[in-house]
């Protein structure tokens, strides 16, 4: 894999984690305005995740690179994604429901979140950045207003 530099995050945590991986799905955008993009087309997504957080877990670790191939890649990897619950609503007319790079970024960040909730260490993934062509990408980045206060 290449070795790649991302945009950073500034932030006051102790520890940082980078995770990336490759993915393979297609997807199109159920809207007339997106073009060629209407289509049924594929790609081979290209992911980093940063998590960060202050303590470590029982282990040493902010948390396993597992679960986050977990949550990310044994989901999406070799799928359609508009047949996932999380962009199939039928409902054509919310463009938060299509699989845009931008909404398959935040949705990565949810899904993420989510699991790092239920972690005693409470790390926070702090960006998610999507590569859908090499030299196109989206980084998602989420407000402090976003996070569960649990």
């Amino acid at each position: 894999m290449l070795h790649q530099f991302y945009p950073q995050v500034l932030h006051d945590y102790r520890y940082e984690l980078n995770k990336d991986m490759h993915l393979a799905a297609a997807h199109f955008i159920p809207a007339s305005a997106a073009g060629k993009c209407t289509n049924i087309h594929g790609h081979t997504y290209v992911i980093n995740i940063t998590i960060a957080g202050d303590k470590l877990d029982r282990t040493g670790f902010l948390i396993d690179f597992k679960l986050l191939k977990d949550i990310v890649h044994k989901r999406f990897d070799h799928s359609l994604l508009n047949d996932h619950r999380e962009f199939g609503d039928t409902d054509t007319s919310d463009p938060e429901s299509f699989p845009t790079t931008e909404v398959v970024a935040k949705t990565i960040w949810e899904m993420i979140q989510r699991e790092l909730d239920k972690l005693h260490n409470k790390p926070r993934c702090l960006q998610v950045l999507v590569r859908e062509t090499p030299t196109s990408y989206v980084v998602y980045r989420p407000k402090e207003e976003d996070f569960s206060d649990e």
